[in-house]
C-alpha cells in the first residue's frame, strides 16, 4: 500500500452496478494523488523526486471588467509538448525517469498540478500599489483519464467515461470542503486551444472566489430564467442526442460556430445531483458529441468543455451544464478570437445555430 499515512484505498461508490475505489497517496514533493478505479490500487510506488513546488500565484482585480485574474510567473516554465518518451502523464517504469505517476500502472488518476496558478496555502507577497489584490487561493488539479498516451473521451469507452464521473463527483466534494467556493472541470483539446500535453487528460479548478461569468450565471437563474423550458423549445430542430434523462443540443445563443451543450432535462444544481440514469446518458453523450465533432471536421477537433454547476453551498434554481466551444468554424478552417470578440465581449458566429445543430446530427 506505500509507507504514506495519506495513503488510503477505499471503496468510493458504486456506478452502473460496479464498485469505484479511490486511492490517495502522498507523493514526495507533499502534492496528493488521487488513483480511482473498478479495482483496489495497492501497488508500492516506484522512487520519486521530492522538487520544490510553487505556492501558486496572486489574484488582480480588473477595475474596468470586474473579473479577477490570476498571475503565476512560474507557469512560464511548465512543460511543453514532451516526446512520448518523456510524458509526464504515463504510468512510470522502473529504470526510467518518473512521472508524475509513480506507479507501473492505473486507471484514471487525479494529482495536484505542479504548475499550479492556485493554492490553498497562497500569500500575497507583492501587492501592486493601486488595485485590488488578493492572494491566488484554490487547488488546481490534473485529471489523467488513462495510462495510455492515445484516445479520446469517445474512444475511452463507456466505462472509463462513467469512471470520470465518479472521479468528478468525488472531487467536487472534496474541493468544496477545502473551502473552495466554485470548482469547474474542465478539457482543452487540440493544438489550436493551446495544449501542450498530448496524452489524454483535464484538469479541475477550484476557485477561492466565484469567476465574473458564474456570478452572472447564479443571478440569472435566481431572477427566473429556465432552461429547461430552453431544452424544450430546442427540441427538435437544435437537438442532436438524448439519453438517460440527459440531452445535447445547439443553444440558439451559441457564441461559437457548433457550439452544444449537454444538459439534465430536470432541473438539477450539478452533477452530484445526477441519478444512475443521468450519469449514464451523461457519460454516453460525452463520447458522443466529441465523436460527432471528430465526424464532420474530418479531424480530432479541438474544443474547450467546461462543466458549470452551483458554487459551494447551492444557488436557486440552477439548472448545471456541461459546454463544449470547438476551435473550427468549418472543416479545415480555424475560429479565431479576433479583435472585436476579445475586447467587446461580443462574438460574431458564422454558423447558425439550426445549421450547426443540422449538421452534427448528419454527422
Amino acid at each position: 500500500m506505500g509507507n504514506s499515512a495519506d495513503d488510503l484505498c477505499q471503496l468510493l461508490q458504486a456506478e452502473a452496478g460496479r464498485d469505484i475505489f479511490c486511492r490517495s497517496f502522498a507523493k514526495a514533493d507533499g502534492r496528493m494523488l488521487h488513483l480511482y478505479g473498478y479495482a483496489p490500487h495497492t501497488a508500492l510506488p516506484l522512487p520519486q523526486p521530492a522538487d520544490a513546488i510553487a505556492a501558486g500565484g496572486e489574484l488582480r482585480r480588473h477595475p474596468l471588467r470586474g473579473e479577477w485574474n490570476i498571475y503565476a510567473a512560474h507557469r512560464q516554465n511548465r512543460t511543453y509538448k514532451p516526446g512520448a518518451s518523456d510524458d509526464p502523464l504515463a504510468p512510470s517504469q522502473p529504470g526510467m525517469a518518473p512521472t508524475e505517476i509513480p506507479f507501473e500502472n492505473f486507471e484514471l488518476a487525479v494529482f495536484d498540478n505542479k504548475f499550479a496558478g492556485l493554492h490553498p496555502d497562497a500569500v500575497l507577497s507583492n501587492a501592486a500599489a493601486g488595485i485590488e489584490t488578493a492572494p491566488a487561493t484554490g487547488k488546481c488539479e490534473v485529471v489523467v483519464y488513462a495510462p495510455d498516451g492515445d484516445g479520446d473521451l469517445h474512444s475511452l469507452g463507456q466505462d472509463r467515461r462513467r469512471l470520470l464521473i465518479a472521479a468528478w463527483i468525488d472531487r467536487y466534494a472534496a474541493l468544496f470542503a477545502k473551502g473552495c467556493d466554485y470548482v469547474m472541470p474542465f478539457e482543452n483539446r487540440g493544438d489550436a486551444v493551446g495544449v501542450t500535453l498530448h496524452h489524454p487528460h483535464g484538469q479541475i479548478y477550484g476557485f477561492g472566489k466565484v469567476p465574473l461569468v458564474q456570478q452572472r450565471a447564479v443571478a440569472a437563474f435566481a431572477g427566473g430564467y429556465d432552461l429547461g423550458a430552453e431544452i424544450a423549445r430546442s427540441m427538435p430542430e437544435l437537438g442532436l442526442a438524448e439519453a438517460g434523462g440527459m440531452a445535447a443540443f445547439c443553444p440558439r445563443f451559441a457564441r461559437f460556430p457548433y457550439e452544444v451543450w449537454i444538459a439534465p432535462l430536470r432541473q438539477t444544481e450539478g452533477l452530484w445531483d445526477a441519478n444512475e440514469e443521468e450519469r449514464g446518458g451523461f457519460a454516453h453523450l460525452l463520447g458522443e458529441i466529441t465523436r460527432r465533432y471528430d465526424a464532420f471536421f474530418r479531424e480530432p477537433t479541438p474544443t474547450m468543455m467546461a462543466l458549470h454547476c452551483a458554487p459551494r453551498g447551492g444557488a436557486e434554481n440552477y439548472h448545471w451544464t456541461a459546454q463544449f466551444y470547438p476551435l473550427l468554424r468549418a472543416p479545415g478552417r480555424t475560429k479565431y478570437l479576433a479583435a472585436v470578440e476579445q475586447h467587446s465581449g461580443v462574438f460574431t458566429v458564422d454558423v447558425m445555430p439550426e445549421a450547426a445543430a443540422a449538421a452534427l446530427r448528419d454527422a
